[in-house]
């Protein structure tokens, strides 16, 4: 079994979410100052955090089972995603409620943005999984 943080699709949707941050972190740079740039970065780094803790939780899941029975996916990705969803609520409290001169509009694009490129996982390929 090969851990899920070693897979080829959550390396490249972890890579395009950071990707996808500094490029909205720069132009909110631009558009906000330093205050817009922090603000979209730390957005999209719930993100990004919210993904490697999926990922963990997943391979923690699935334990070392080279091919794990349908019921063991299921439970594995269902509780992978609650702690995706509270590491998200847990970002989210822990900005909003520490960085008192965030840029609302940079800090949720950025958010938004880096959630759409997560789901984007599903369309990228695994070439091992392919062989197998």
């Amino acid at each position: 079994m090969i851990p899920p943080l070693k897979t080829k699709p959550i390396r490249t949707v972890l890579k395009r979410q950071v990707i996808a941050t500094a490029c909205i972190a720069a132009v909110a740079g631009l558009w906000a100052g330093g205050h817009g740039a922090a603000s979209a970065l730390l957005g999209g780094l719930v993100n990004v955090a919210a993904g490697v803790v999926y990922a963990w939780l997943l391979g923690l899941g699935l334990g070392g089972a080279r091919m794990p029975d349908v019921g063991a996916s299921l439970v594995a990705m269902f509780r992978a995603e609650a702690g995706k969803i509270l590491a998200i609520v847990g970002g989210l409290w822990f900005v909003l409620s520490t960085y008192k001169d965030i840029v609302p509009a940079a800090f949720f694009a950025a958010f938004v943005i880096t959630v759409v490129v997560f789901s984007m996982a599903f369309f990228v390929r695994d070439e091992r999984a392919d062989r197998d």
